[in-house]
This record gives C-alpha cells, structure tokens and sequence, in this order.
C-alpha cells in the first residue's frame, strides 16, 4: 500500500515513515498542504494521513482539494486526519472536508497499524463492489454471445448520439447488417457452428470502428448494427465495404450459399444530414429498407 504522509514536523514524518515501512508499505511525505495536494497528483496514493495544523495550506483545504479531484478520477482514497487535539467541531469540520477519520496525536504503532489494516480492508470492499458493478453493467450492455454491444445498448446509444447530431448539426450514418444465407449455414453445419460464426463476425466487425460515438451491436439473430457518428454518407459507405470485405475475408466456409462458398455479409446504409428533427427509428428504417435492397440486388454487397 502506498501512503502519503503530510506533516510539517519532520521528526513525526520520520516516525510514521517508520511505523508504515515496517508494516511493508511504501511512504509519501509532504510538508504542507499545497504538497500534498501536488504529491497526490503524481502518486495517486492508497491512504492519505493529513496534518490539521501546516503552513500554506491547512489539512482541511487540502482533503477538500484531494476530494474533488477524487471524484474527477472517480477515486476513493481514504483519508485520516492527524490532530494534537479533537474537539467534536474539529471532527465535523474534518468530515466534511472529505476525511474518514481522525487520530490523536502522539500515535502509537499499535493504533497507527490497526488504522492501516482497517482502510486497506475497506479499500479492498471497495474495489471488489467495483468489480461486481462493472460487471453487472457488462451483463446489462454487453451481448451475452459476442461479447459486443446488445439490442438494449445500441437502442440507448442512438438515441443519444441523435441528440448529439441535432445539436452539432453533425451528419450521422447507420449500418444494418445481416449474415447471407445463416438459417442454411445452421441447416447444415449445426448451431454450435452459427454460434462460432456469429463470434467470428462480431470480431471482425469491432475494430472497424473506434471513434467516440461509433458502436458496433448485435441487433438481433443474424444482425449487426453499427452507429457511425459525424459521418456522412461517402464515409459510411467506405466503412460498410470495409465490413463486407472483413467478413468475406474470413473464409468461413458455407456450403448452402447461393452467392459464395463462404459466409458473406449484405449490408444497408442509412445517412441524415439534416439532423434537425433526426429521429432514432427513421434512421433503422432506412438503413433496413436499403439492406432489403441488397439482398434483393444478389446479396453480399453494399447499398446505401
């Protein structure tokens, strides 16, 4: 554990020092409270033990300065303040500056590594909950096949980013794609197979589009949805052809195509430019109108 120790006395700095690195954590020390909040920046450490009484800056502004750049980075880094003397004022003041506890001065070891223990397990607590929502949230956007963004993300994600067209006055383009041909893919090889090519696929789709604002989505059995964000026409188009040579390079082998010996991918494009009064479920229907149009025009081709 990495610990910062602000204190303007240097004799206790070195008594910490020597309480902590005995435990086997690693020691930060600061002398006032502007270098505490200029340590934080560049060390970023697990616990903060903060002098209330320094020169420059008191313990309490730089907690409340630690605090909010805390929240910016959507940290949380345990604060203990470090008092000659707690009146209950001083505790409130404390709390409500950021700190999550207070030790009375002089400190023994004894205190000092029972407070250490205490944060570190919360810390842990925290970074476990962390997870556990991290992946809850993954189970909520996340295809449960693919691994890329599901119906319900992409459904939250274009409504979005049509709200952000209208007000940059920004073009936005929409791709619907299918797999050629995959309910015979399935007839012949089994499902487990689809499954694999759907995986296949939706890797082949995802790295084609990185910008902010651009997804990739599993929109439904065979189909692939893909938002493109400030885009226009020409631009979606030379993305939709990308797409359709990704998929058609991966050679997966599909006896019951009636366009290729291997798994191809049709592809429809919706573009707005005049994004005023852009609506989420027009774009779709365009987009779907035009993939209808390249199945009926030979498949495995682009139309937009």
């Amino acid at each position: 554990m990495k610990v910062l120790i602000a204190d303007d006395s240097k004799s206790n700095q070195m008594l910490f020092r020597t309480y902590i690195e005995s435990e086997g954590h690693e020691v930060i020390t600061a002398s006032d409270g502007l270098e505490a909040v200029s340590a934080f920046k560049q060390k970023i450490p697990d616990l903060i033990l903060l002098d209330v009484v320094m020169p420059v800056m008191d313990g309490y502004e730089a907690a409340a300065r630690i605090k909010k750049l805390c929240e910016k980075r959507n940290l949380w880094i345990p604060i203990i303040f470090l008092s000659a003397m707690v009146r209950d004022e001083d505790v409130v003041k404390g709390i409500e500056a950021g700190g999550d506890d207070y030790l009375t001065k002089p400190v023994s070891q004894t205190v000092l590594n029972a407070k250490l223990k205490a944060m570190k397990r919360i810390a842990e607590m925290r970074e476990e909950l962390e997870r556990v929502n991290q992946k809850l949230k993954d189970l909520a956007e996340l295809d449960g096949l693919t691994g890329i963004s599901n119906r319900r993300h992409f459904d939250y994600t274009l409504s979005k980013e049509c709200r952000l067209a209208r007000r940059s006055k920004e073009p936005i383009s929409l791709i619907l794609a299918d797999i050629d041909f995959f309910k015979p893919f399935n007839d012949s090889y089994g499902h487990q197979a689809g499954d694999d090519c759907l995986k296949l696929v939706a890797r082949a789709l995802a790295p084609l589009v990185s910008r902010a604002g651009d997804l990739v989505a599993r929109y439904g059995g065979e189909e692939f949805v893909i938002i493109l964000a400030n885009t226009d026409a020409a631009g979606a188009l030379k993305v939709a052809e990308k797409m359709r040579q990704a998929i058609e390079s991966l050679a997966i082998d599909h006896e019951s195509s009636l366009v290729s010996h291997f798994v191809t991918m049709s592809l429809g494009i919706a573009t707005e430019t005049e994004v005023e009064n852009i609506k989420p479920e027009e774009l779709i229907e365009i987009a779907d109108k035009n993939l209808y149009k390249a199945k009926e025009a030979g498949r495995n081709r682009v139309i937009g």
